[in-house]
């Protein structure tokens, strides 16, 4: 069964590497960080854009004889057709692709944390939390390459890139598509590719392949995240292939006493031999993923802490977010300022200069005029956002105060927080406040009088 040949980011091996490039095409080489079967990948700095990028180059060797650089080519070009394509924060991102009759290379985004792999030992694993917590960004991940008309078919733990932070694993990333099922491509492409310990029985026998085959892999990842071992483990590689076809993998909890019923039984469901006996869509995944935070069904690590699932979940249920395409919600889980208020917090004063604008995530705020109770604001809506925006700065004055009436939890946004978002998700914010506007002019002709004048 062929193994794709570009692996990102192995361990460096004990072998003599060739003397290390001062430079490959117009990328400053660093220093060689990773190694696969014929590949080498390279830190490298972009002068042009300022910034350090992971180059992925054919070795020589790979290129020579007909045969077998066909074979290679087909898995460069899979990566190379993706330049630029994918975008989506938890997902590498392909910036360039070279391919001359001298060389190959792909220049990616620079992720310096290393791989999931060094989690899947049982003296090294993660607490239960942040392995779901992990199993959701990747289900939106996928979900997202999916409706790019992609399946990954090589999901595992080390294409998975970790971004340490916070003293662990801050956000993921997945990699390596020179593997990727294109619906849309049109040319021949490999089939029964993968790795055989998280490939799918019908990957694994040729048969067609839905978005389910990815969910048995990331399955199979959060299997072994969980317990220190594979789904699936056997002496022989035959043995190895009667267990993905025909044997049902121990649960979980077999040997993390820790794992609940409930995460047992989503592990097991996506491990399903039958793709239909898995859950039905990506959203479905994610939102079970998601669900076994909010009703606590894994170990907390720190109870007073707020998981990035926590805050897209609460994004997509705010009234003031329901436009908002999910890469856009998470750039807004990232950079926007989470602020929990206390019953009486004063947020906003009268007369004070407009620096940030809020949204109501939880809560209830009051907004009071000369003293006299003139709003009430709940979850989804916002405050602020009309002194904020103003055209002339002699206008961005505070109008009214306002005061949390309940324990709240905004989410605040100020220029330079807002100037960092992507023009996509800025366009999402003007929109919003279109409707915001809308809604005011509507509420002050009569519609709901109790509500006006929330702008401040």
């Amino acid at each position: 069964m062929p193994i794709p040949p570009l692996d990102l980011l192995q361990p460096l091996s004990t072998a003599i590497a060739d003397p290390l490039p001062d430079r490959i095409g117009k990328y400053r080489v660093t220093r060689r960080i990773g190694q696969g079967s014929t590949s080498d990948v390279f830190l490298c700095h972009d002068e042009f854009h300022a910034r350090d990028v992971a180059l992925k180059r054919v070795r020589p060797q790979a290129l020579a004889g007909a045969q077998q650089a066909r074979y290679n080519a087909r898995f460069f070009a899979a990566e190379a057709a993706l330049v630029g394509r994918l975008q989506h924060p938890h997902v590498v991102q392909i910036h360039d692709a070279v391919s001359t009759p001298a060389e190959q290379y792909l220049v990616m985004e620079h992720v310096p944390g290393g791989t999931l792999q060094r989690h899947c030992r049982a003296d090294r694993l993660l607490p239960l939390e942040q392995i779901v917590e992990i199993g959701f960004k990747c289900a939106m991940a996928l979900g997202y390459v999916f409706r790019q008309g992609l399946i990954h078919r090589d999901v595992k733990p080390a294409n998975i890139l970790v971004v340490e932070g916070r003293g662990g694993i801050d956000n993921v990333k997945l990699t390596d598509f020179g593997s990727a099922l294109d619906f849309g491509a049109d040319v021949t492409q490999v089939h029964r590719v993968g790795s055989l310990a998280y490939m799918s029985p019908e990957q694994l026998c040729g048969a067609e392949l839905l978005a389910q085959s990815d969910m048995y892999s990331l399955g199979a990842v959060l299997y072994h995240l969980v317990t220190g071992h594979a789904p699936v483990e056997a002496d022989s590689p035959a043995a190895l292939l009667h267990e993905i076809l025909e044997r049902p993998p121990a649960p979980p909890s077999a040997y993390r006493s820790q794992v609940s019923p409930a995460l047992d039984a989503l592990i097991l469901r996506a491990l399903a031999k039958r793709p239909e006996d898995r859950p039905a869509s990506w959203d479905e995944f994610a939102d079970a993923l998601a669900h076994l935070i909010r009703r606590r069904e894994v170990p907390r690590v720190e109870h007073e802490s707020v998981l990035d699932s926590e805050r897209f979940s609460l994004l997509r249920s705010l009234e003031f977010f329901q436009g908002f395409d999910d890469i856009a919600l998470w750039e807004v889980v990232h950079q926007a300022c989470w602020q929990r208020l206390p019953v009486g917090h004063r947020l906003m004063r009268r007369g004070e200069k407009a620096q940030d604008f809020h949204i109501v995530a939880a809560g209830r705020l009051e907004v009071f005029r000369e003293g006299r109770r003139v709003a009430s604001v709940g979850a989804g809506r916002s405050v602020g956002e009309m002194s904020y925006l103003a055209p002339n700065p002699a206008l961005r004055t505070r109008s009214a105060d306002v005061v949390a009436a309940e324990p709240s939890t905004t989410i605040a946004f100020t220029a330079e927080s807002l100037g960092r978002l992507s023009m996509g998700c800025q366009r999402h914010f003007d929109r919003a406040f279109i409707a915001v506007l809308v809604r005011r002019l509507h509420e002050t002709e009569g519609a709901d009088p109790g509500a006006a004048g929330t702008g401040s």
